[in-house]
């Protein structure tokens, strides 16, 4: 491609209200351009890029031999509301009515859609496994869209599905080709990724998996081990009992005067205590009706609320208790509470079990008891896992100790086992003849968030980084004064020739623009390979060639740098 028939768009500065790296960038070098909060266009340049990714994808896809078809991007709300996610799904869903007033919506996922499919084609187990793909745009209706692509309304997703007779079959036929296929297509976009166990959330099912880039910017953080492959989100790392006996208390319940002492910031400045001898109380609605749970976890602890939930006799979707539940149950306002004297159910964290002496809520406004001790002044709760793991836990896997990382989750992948087939009643004919429901897993890939994923990887001060595989083009040649010099326009058409027929994907920048804007441009876009073609250096029969990485240009003979170039691709 000349550069003349194509439409570049750089700028110099980008937007004020751009944040990320990948935001910036992205603007900077005219891959997108924004039509409205978290709406995109993708320019000429970067929809290379887009369509870079998605092919990988694809070819992955088919090889782990899914069945690609396309979807529509309106869905029908029969099918939402019969499935159960019409209401549940929220204010993401964006609804609207059709001429005749029927309700539809504009899709973030395809469970329901392509569950309805199924149902319809697919009657007996001998049709089975089966698993459907398409690449298609979403729409998610962002409450606050940012970060550019990264968290945008509108985007791109790669969403397959799988459909089993059975768990077995789910495992061994959906969810580990799926698993092994994401990360072959990672690995040839050249992206620093970890798998990591994950929780479900919304799409539902048993099992998941999240594949994280790695990213300082990430707004995921993620566990893994520092001598094993064990690796979580760090919403779901588990934490582990403590071993080892309590020690004894050696000092008497008091009830100490604090006044304006909400927060365990406030206390501890206050009485002069380690945080770690402080635990913060959380009050939370149990299943029966008026009912309050109290959980107990130590003051520089962040509270996990997905473990929360999952507990026994929590309400779940876990919900915060009211302002007067909590005085009524408490007697106490919110920053003063604690067991003693609570009669409701106790959960405490793993990581106050071994405590003694502690500083707690007593349950009246305005003061705290030191010398708070488990079994002596209240009964022992239940010991669980409620909080987030911390840099130096053990690893769950026993194998070493935890590290923490931040991650940018551009793919996921779920085992949905009956959540939709049961509720869409996708059924089979076994080989009994008996009817039975489907296993289901879903498979997902953010498109448009791996660009951006990407970016944030790999940049430096003068612009985006791209691998071989991902870039919009893999080496341009920059020639200087092709307008005025016949030697270098002659070289450089040669040249572009040349690599055309080698299959090798190039820009050939022939604009009529300063050498400064030319070389800068080059870098902004994040081209891998760069041939620099001068009136000086022909006169020695060389032209510079250049890697996006490479700190400085080196001589090539003109006869030489496509060979060079061209072993230098990565394929």
């Amino acid at each position: 491609m000349k550069a003349s028939q194509f439409f570049i768009s750089t700028l110099k500065e980008a937007p004020a209200e751009a944040a990320l790296a990948s935001h910036k960038l992205m603007l900077r070098a005219g891959l997108i351009k924004a039509n409205a909060s978290g709406l995109y266009t993708w320019m000429p340049m970067g929809l290379r890029v887009l369509r870079k990714v998605e092919n990988i994808v694809r070819e992955e896809m088919n090889r782990a031999g899914a069945v690609e078809l396309l979807m529509p991007v309106v869905q029908p709300a029969e099918l939402w509301e019969e499935s159960g996610r019409w209401e549940f799904y929220g204010k993401e869903l964006l609804r609207l009515k059709d001429r005749h007033e029927r309700d539809f919506c504009l899709g973030p996922t395809c469970e329901e859609v392509i569950t309805d499919i199924v149902r319809k084609e697919i009657t007996s187990y001998k049709q089975l496994p089966k698993n459907f793909y398409h690449i298609n745009t979403k729409f998610r209706d962002e409450v606050r869209p940012r970060f550019g692509v990264m968290r945008a309304r509108e985007f791109v997703m790669k969403d397959a599905y799988s459909f089993h007779a059975d768990y077995e079959s789910l495992v061994r036929d959906g969810y580990q080709p799926m698993y092994d296929a994401y990360c072959r297509i990672f690995n040839r976009l050249g992206l620093n990724y970890r798998p990591v166990a994950a929780d479900t959330g919304s799409i539902g099912g048993t099992g998941s998996h999240e594949f994280q880039v790695l990213a300082e910017s990430g707004e995921d953080v993620i566990a893994y081990s520092d001598t094993s492959d064990f690796a979580a989100n760090v919403e779901l790392a588990p934490t582990l009992r403590q071993q080892g006996e309590r020690a004894p208390a050696t000092e008497t319940l008091t009830k100490v005067h604090t006044p304006d002492v909400k927060t365990i910031a406030d206390l501890v400045a206050f009485l002069s205590v380690p945080v770690e001898k402080t635990l913060k109380s959380i009050v939370v609605e149990g299943e029966e009706e008026g009912e309050l749970v109290l959980l107990l976890l130590r003051g520089d602890h962040e509270f996990n609320d997905i473990k929360a939930e999952k507990l026994t006799g929590v309400k779940s979707p876990l919900t915060m208790a009211t302002p007067a539940a909590i005085q009524t149950g408490f007697g106490a306002n919110g920053g003063s509470l604690g067991p003693v004297g609570f009669k409701g159910k106790v959960y405490a964290d793993f990581a106050v079990e071994k405590l003694a002496d502690i500083v707690i809520g007593a349950n009246e406004d305005g003061y705290h008891y030191t010398g708070f001790n488990f079994g002596r002044d209240c009964p022992e709760p239940e010991f669980v896992d409620l909080r987030n793991v911390v840099e130096g836990d053990p690893s769950p896997d026993g194998k070493g100790c935890l590290k923490l990382a931040r991650g940018i989750e551009v793919g996921h992948v779920f085992q949905l086992r009956d959540k939709y087939s049961q509720a869409m009643n996708a059924g089979f004919l076994d080989n009994n003849g008996k009817s039975q429901i489907m296993e289901m897993g879903c498979y997902g890939i953010g498109v448009t968030r791996i660009v951006a994923a990407a970016i944030e990887q790999n940049n430096d001060e003068r612009g985006i980084i791209w691998t071989d595989a991902m870039a919009p083009f893999e080496v341009v040649v920059v020639p200087m004064n092709y307008k005025k010099s016949d030697a270098v326009r002659e070289v450089a058409d040669k040249l572009y020739a040349e690599l055309l027929a080698k299959g090798v994907d190039v820009l050939l920048d022939d604009r009529d623009e300063r050498a400064g804007v030319l070389l800068n441009d080059s870098e902004l876009l994040g081209i891998p390979h760069r041939i620099v073609i001068g009136d000086r250096g022909l006169k020695k029969g060389v032209v510079e060639y250049a890697k996006r990485t490479d700190s400085e240009a080196q001589s090539v003979a003109v006869d030489a740098v496509v060979e060079k170039v061209a072993a230098g691709l990565q394929k």
